[in-house]
């Protein structure tokens, strides 16, 4: 999904540049007169940034520029980068980690071991690579299901008790669908490993083993193996030749409308779509992924959004200053979670937000979340695997279609 940078315009929808008037001799903001900092992240999380981006720029006599880039943030950072067009903070995922470093392309983080103390473990370890702090973590997110309390008073214990419960309402009219669970992408021309996952895991199935620090270890490659093959073979059970359950039509969008609308008891999402579902008015309870029956639990993958300092960026200085002060501070952890609800990453924010109920529930989910993998190995997963969900849920071998994408992997690792 590359990009040029000619198609740079078309993603940014919005930027605000933000004036600062003033500013200590002796701040880290010593830059010429007329020094923008500028500001990458999605339209949300950029509007939310612009006020924060204002005062700093007025404590430091400078100007700061909050840009929002809708469409393939990581690929037009890294083109834009690579052509000195770049950001100075970019706003994105905890995995893109890997990949941005061996490019080159973000800087370690200049923060204390006591400042990260402040943060959840599992934020802590996402943004941590190669032992460097590479990112300040802010919001905490990963899988749960999401059930309407009219249709499903009682929360799944298993996938197989999901499906029972979602059959008995569609046979009696009260539901047209079992379960809103995307399985392609929003283009529905590939499928969407990051919602596979649970169901993948609770069938025994991994995509990289560990090394003895427990960090991903591409070594130990899990696609292509017997237990691969198995977790596969529950999926497709499931299937448009199997159940009819999972179809491949069903994306993250149109889940969400059929969860919104009342034609399905449940939804897999995340908590980006907690504000769709109180719009909708629907009475809903929270609850972990379930998995398989007589099987293991259904791993989501966790990811930790963070904001980044680029190594390219024209005001390197100003940016770590802004990035761990201004945007590691309690205020922007707050102002964020009430953009979008994701859990903060800030322990201090996190026990505020906790008076809201729903915290609880997203905490609960993610405890047996695994940090989706950093490495840049990652890279060689996505495509293969988004290709072989659509087979196997289409209903093509399952022992053909797991070993060709473990194929293709290892070609694609060198190994």
């Amino acid at each position: 999904m590359r990009r040029t940078l000619s198609l740079l315009a078309g993603t940014v929808l919005a930027s605000a540049v933000l004036t600062g008037c003033g500013g200590d001799a002796d701040t880290p903001s010593t830059a010429a007169p007329g020094t923008t900092l500028v500001i990458w992240a999605d339209q949300r999380r950029a509007d939310a940034l612009k006020p924060f981006a204002a005062a700093f720029a007025a404590d430091n006599g400078v100007k700061a520029e909050v840009v929002a880039v809708t469409q393939n943030q990581q690929q037009t950072f890294v083109t834009a980068s690579q052509a000195g067009k770049g950001p100075d903070v970019m706003v994105g995922a905890h995995d893109w980690i890997g990949n941005l470093v061996q490019n080159g392309l973000i800087d370690p983080i200049q923060v204390s071991d006591s400042e990260m103390d402040g943060y959840v473990d599992v934020a802590r370890k996402a943004v941590t690579y190669q032992g460097k702090v590479y990112a300040v973590p802010y919001a905490v997110e990963s899988l749960v299901l999401y059930r309407n309390t009219e249709l499903a008073p009682d929360a799944p214990e298993t996938v197989e008790d999901l499906v029972a419960q979602g059959e008995r309402l569609r046979r009696t009219g009260k539901a047209s669908q079992v379960i809103g669970y995307p399985i392609s992408q929003q283009d529905g021309q590939s499928g969407d490993t990051y919602h596979m996952y649970p169901l993948f895991t609770s069938g025994g199935g991994y995509l990289f083993g560990t090394d003895a620090q427990g960090d991903p270890d591409p070594s130990d490659l899990g696609v292509g193996t017997p237990a691969s093959i198995k977790a596969f073979e529950r999926i497709a059970a499931l299937g448009e030749k199997g159940s009819g359950v999972l179809r491949r039509s069903s994306t993250s969008d149109n889940a969400s409308a059929a969860f919104t609308s009342g034609k399905t008891p449940f939804m897999v999402a995340g908590p980006w779509r907690l504000p769709d579902v109180r719009t909708a008015g629907t009475k809903y309870a929270i609850s972990p992924v379930p998995g398989f029956a007589g099987a293991g639990p259904a791993r989501s993958f966790v990811g930790v959004q963070s904001f980044f300092v680029a190594s390219k960026g024209a005001n390197k200085a100003l940016a770590q200053e802004f990035v761990s002060t201004t945007l590691g501070s309690p205020e922007v952890a707050d102002a964020l979670y009430e953009a979008e609800p994701r859990l903060p990453a800030l322990k201090e924010s996190l026990e505020k937000a906790a008076a809201d109920p729903d915290v609880k529930a997203f905490q609960d989910a993610a405890a047996t979340a695994e940090p989706l993998p950093s490495i840049p190995q990652m890279v060689a997963i996505w495509g293969p695997f988004n290709t072989l969900i659509h087979a196997v849920i289409k209903g093509e071998p399952v022992a053909a279609a797991v070993t060709a994408a473990g194929a293709a992997i290892k070609e694609q690792l060198g190994s």
